[in-house]
């Protein structure tokens, strides 16, 4: 099968639509520039148009995410093993459903540290896999040892099966990038379900069987995201850098995953994290896998999705799972965090850019009409906040009495965060069935003071570095982990 062929042909582009969706662009542009100038024109608080346009966008989501998660509290949940813990014969067994079979595809490149925890996770897994594939996207280090030693893999080219577990299997390949080591792997596949998994990612022991169980009850569900909890191993810079990302990104996962759940309820999901994924397999190859050129082919694919399902006439749907639970490695410092954060919103503007023809198109349903457009807020909202910043100290250094007016209104913004935060926790809990030891209260409560002065920062400049990476159109990949 070749898995790329489908990316070669691109659908007809509706110039009604992209002139619309170029209209959306330069009005963004325009109110950016008029609230930059506002600054210099208003001495009350006006003057911090910028930072008023931000938080009202802002509040906008967080209001639109607790209506449409309003349901998830109601929401009886199966008990879930702990995560850490070999439980052996104690992980709760369900009868599998014989009419879904699903295998895993690990993309790996050089993981031999953490390569054991992932495989070990799926061993014991409460459904059965019909096949584990590891594609070794030419490693370099000791992980064909690795494998050869505790797995009974031989160290050989090409597809080598394993002498101790009958459904494990490792692709060899020379070095090509993770799209591509997908793609590959997707020819040696032939099960209903697909999972794609990071070999840094471990895996609750029910996350298969939720998966399964989405995609039984739900026929039109074609990709599904699990829920991901972020750990930072410490870096070579020390402890302090490594707590301090563990910390905010743990509660940034948490309501970044309930506003996908938000996004699900309104059927324009767009972001599946491919960390951890599930596609019906028939989908992914009719589609022709992952486009090996985007930055983010995980996201980029949900928009092929949505694309394909409304020019066929489909009812195609993308999901979240909130069992399929499982914890990642994320980035321990700030190279790492930057070079992820770039990434990722140089993908993202790569991928509205391409898909220009779809925003604000009815012929895409609720994407076209609603989603992307959102999405193209989404595009200037950094420099919104860069705006914001600049003209608040402009603002304190002129000694301006605006600045008690704007901090009365950001004080304000963050007791409704509270609000939502200590709301969302409850939710989160009742949709993942993850329980949290009264500690995380204190916690979220100072996360929720501090981020808007210390992480929101860090996580805007990333977005910024993004945008100069997506204009010089630069593709260069580091390891994400600082060890």
């Amino acid at each position: 099968m070749n898995v790329m062929s489908s990316l070669s042909s691109s659908p007809n582009r509706s110039t009604g639509a992209e002139l619309v969706s170029k209209f959306v662009m330069l009005t963004c542009l325009v109110i950016f520039i008029a609230s930059v100038i506002s600054g210099f024109l208003f001495e009350n608080v006006w003057a911090w148009t910028a930072g008023l346009i931000y938080l009202a966008y802002d509040t906008w989501l967080l209001l639109f995410v607790l209506f449409q998660t309003f349901n998830l509290r109601s929401k009886i949940l199966l008990p879930l093993p702990n995560l850490l813990v070999n439980q052996g014969s104690q992980h709760r067994r369900i009868d599998p459903d014989k009419n879904l079979s699903i295998s895993v595809i690990i993309p790996s490149r050089n993981e031999s540290l953490i390569l054991p925890n992932c495989l070990d996770a799926l061993f014991l897994q409460t459904y059965p896999l019909a096949q584990i594939l590891i594609v070794d996207d030419g490693s370099t280090d000791n992980s064909p040892q690795l494998l050869q030693q505790n797995y009974g893999i031989a160290n050989q080219s090409g597809l080598v099966c394993s002498a101790r577990y009958s459904n494990l299997t490792v692709l060899r390949l020379g070095h090509q990038g993770k799209a591509r080591a997908l793609n590959s792997a997707l020819d040696y596949i032939d099960s209903d379900i697909v999972v794609t998994l990071d070999a840094d990612t471990v895996i609750s022991p029910d996350a298969l069987q939720a998966f399964v169980s989405e995609f039984k009850q739900n026929p039109d569900l074609v990709a599904a995201g699990g829920v991901l909890q972020p750990v930072c191993r410490q870096n070579k810079s020390g402890r302090l850098f490594d707590v301090f990302f563990q910390f905010f990104q743990q509660f940034e996962y948490i309501f970044s995953f309930l506003s996908r759940a938000a996004w699900q309820e309104s059927n324009a999901l767009l972001l599946v994290s491919g960390a951890f994924a599930a596609y019906r397999c028939d989908m992914l190859k009719t589609l022709g896998g992952f486009d090996a050129q985007s930055m983010v082919e995980d996201y980029e694919l949900n928009h092929r999705i949505y694309r394909y399902a409304y020019q066929h006439q489909l009812n195609w749907t993308v999901g979240v799972v909130g069992q399929a639970y499982s914890i990642t490695d994320a980035p321990n410092g700030f190279k790492s965090f930057f070079h992820q954060r770039r990434r990722w919103f140089a993908g993202f503007l790569e991928t509205q850019y391409n898909n220009l023809d779809m925003m604000a198109n009815n012929k895409f349903g609720r994407v076209g009409r609603f989603m992307l457009p959102i999405k193209m807020l989404d595009t200037v909202q950094p420099f919104f906040a860069v705006a914001a910043i600049f003209i608040l100290l402009m603002l304190v250094i002129q000694q301006s009495p605006a600045v008690y007016t704007v901090l009365m209104i950001i004080a304000a913004k963050i007791a409704l965060d509270l609000c939502f935060h200590l709301w969302g926790i409850y939710v989160y809990q009742r949709w993942t069935n993850i329980k949290m030891t009264w500690h995380v209260i204190p916690q979220m409560i100072f996360a929720t003071i501090a981020a808007p002065f210390s992480f929101q920062i860090v996580k805007v400049l990333g977005a910024c570095l993004g945008w100069w990476i997506f204009i010089r159109k630069q593709k260069n990949w580091l390891p994400q982990r600082e060890i």
